[in-house]
Formats: C-alpha cells, sequence, structure tokens
C-alpha cells in the first residue's frame, strides 16, 4: 500500500512543488540524485572511478511529449560524453537512456524517433569510447525497447539492453539474449504491473530473477546483475563459479547512494561493480520511486522534515 501510494505521489504536482522548494529535502535528494548539473555528474563520477568503481549516469526525465524536449535530452546525453571523455572517465563510466526521454512515447512515429535519438548517442558514445545502455520501463514499452536494442546492435553490438525479473515472460527474453557479446542488465523492476504480465509477490520475484540469472550466467553474453539484496548477490556469484567464469565477464551494478559499503567492498574482492547513478533537475519522479522501494527512505526523509536539516 505504501509503494502504491507513493507512486501515485510521484506524479503529483502539487507535491512535486512542495518537495521540491523546501531545503529540508536537499540531504535526501543527494544520497541518492549526483546533482542537477553535468558538472556534478562528472564529478561524482570522478570519485566513484577513483574508489574502483565503474558508472553508469542516467540524465533524468522520461514520458517525453515534445519532439523539441526529445531533442534537448539528446544533447544532455552529447555534451555528458563529450566532458567524460575530456576527463579521461569513459573507460570507467557508460550512459544508460530511458527511451521514453528520447521520444518513444510520441503519437505516430515515436519508435522511429526514439531510434534516431538513440542512434545518436550511441555513435557519441563510440566516439568517447565507452558504452550505452538502454533502460527498461514499463510493460507496454517491452517490446519496442528490445526492437530499438536489436536494431541499434547492428552498429552497435555492444547496446545493453535490461530485463525484469518481475515480468512473466523475462525468462524466455534472457534465453533470446544469453548470446555472445550481448550485454544484459538484471533487474527485479520498479514499475506497477497488472498481475497478468508480473509477478506480484516478492518471493515469486526473487525465484523468477534467479531463473533468469542462471540462464544468464550459464549464456555466453555478459550479466550484470542489478541488485542491493545480499542473497541474490551471493547466488550471482555462486552461479558464476559454478559456470566457469572468469572475473571481468560479469558485473553487479546498484544505485548510487544505496549500500555504498557494499559496493566498495565488492570492487576491493576483485568484482566489476557500476554505480548507477542519476543526474539533472528532474529528480523528483526517481526520488519518489527510491522511496517507494524501501520503507526506510520514507523515514529517513520524514526526520529530516521534522528537524528541517
Amino acid at each position: 500500500m505504501l509503494r502504491r501510494s507513493l507512486l501515485m505521489l510521484s506524479r503529483s504536482g502539487a507535491l512535486k512543488h512542495a518537495v521540491t522548494s523546501m531545503p529540508v529535502s536537499s540531504g535526501l535528494v543527494a544520497r541518492f540524485v549526483a546533482g542537477e548539473t553535468v558538472d556534478d555528474a562528472v564529478q561524482t563520477t570522478s570519485q566513484l572511478v577513483s574508489n574502483g568503481l565503474l558508472v553508469s549516469l542516467d540524465h533524468l526525465g522520461e514520458d517525453t511529449h515534445d519532439v523539441e524536449q526529445a531533442q534537448v535530452t539528446v544533447q544532455a546525453y552529447l555534451l555528458l560524453l563529450d566532458r567524460l571523455a575530456q576527463a579521461g572517465l569513459t573507460e570507467g563510466a557508460e550512459v544508460s537512456v530511458k527511451l521514453s526521454a528520447v521520444g518513444q512515447a510520441l503519437p505516430g512515429d515515436g519508435e522511429r524517433i526514439a531510434l534516431e535519438h538513440a542512434r545518436k548517442i550511441a555513435q557519441a558514445a563510440s566516439n568517447a569510447g565507452t558504452t550505452v545502455t538502454l533502460d527498461m520501463e514499463d510493460h507496454t514499452t517491452t517490446d519496442s525497447t528490445l526492437a530499438i536494442v536489436a536494431e541499434l546492435r547492428q552498429d552497435f553490438p555492444w547496446v545493453g539492453a535490461v530485463l525484469q525479473s518481475y515480468l512473466r515472460r523475462t525468462e524466455q527474453d534472457c534465453r533470446d539474449l544469453a548470446h555472445a557479446g550481448s550485454r544484459v542488465r538484471l533487474c527485479k523492476g520498479a514499475y506497477k504491473e497488472p498481475e497478468s504480465v508480473a509477478y506480484q509477490d516478492k518471493a515469486e520475484v526473487d525465484l523468477s530473477y534467479v531463473r533468469c540469472l542462471k540462464v544468464l550466467m550459464a549464456g555466453q553474453g555478459y550479466p550484470m546483475v542489478a541488485s542491493h539484496d545480499p542473497r541474490l548477490i551471493r547466488i550471482a556469484g555462486a552461479l558464476a563459479t559454478r559456470n566457469n567464469r572468469e572475473p571481468g565477464s560479469y558485473e553487479y551494478q546498484m544505485l548510487f547512494g544505496v549500500r555504498p559499503e557494499e559496493q566498495k567492498r565488492l570492487a576491493a574482492a576483485g568484482e566489476r561493480v557500476r554505480v548507477y547513478v542519476p543526474y539533472g533537475d528532474e529528480w523528483y519522479a526517481y526520488l519518489m520511486r527510491r522511496l517507494a522501494e524501501r520503507p526506510a527512505n520514507v523515514a529517513f526523509f520524514a526526520r529530516s522534515v521534522v528537524t528541517k536539516s
């Protein structure tokens, strides 16, 4: 119930105005968001890379229904990639792109426009010496997103895909994508989905995650294990060992601000660990999803409001 309520509030204009105008929220925002500018993103990336971590940067924004705004988002990514290259950070940092932010939801030619925009970003990433992962969103966009991934991979075979274990279809999608050279980020999923397409029980989602992970680890691709769950992380390590995977043939991924000490511990143990780092002024919806995922985050936010710190 709490999660559903917070996801509904993420679309509340009144609450957004209240939160974004209150300095009391700044401590929580800084915990999960690198900042609002490209300078903030580059600085945070530099700090993480210096700690032996990898980075995937997300310029926040989604559900774009205006071509001009989609083009603004593309330019933001081109600037980010240029700045990362200038700073010598592209060996350790890639970008993550939500197709809804670059035009996928536009009426009529949305998918074509999103493909063209994603291609520009992928070309810029290639020129900079790094990669792109296309984020997955709600289930209505899954086929479109995977089609765009397939199209881009004809020229940029390193483009990463994201699959969500709470969707009933995902185990088969893992089989389809577990081929040589295929980078696949496996996460649980953060959108409210109907029972007809998604598991509703946490235990079922976790079991699906393990089944999917078995497919990816046994395949020829490059699994990206996106989870903060200690049990799933241990299972991933055991599956990597069982399948004789060499270090560097898979990686762990965690969100910026979530279990940072565990990120450092895994990296110190010789694992590849990538931190998903969001930045930009459209941080409100992202923050509300983080609150929805973990009740402790709500308590942290409430204490900030009460103490006005």
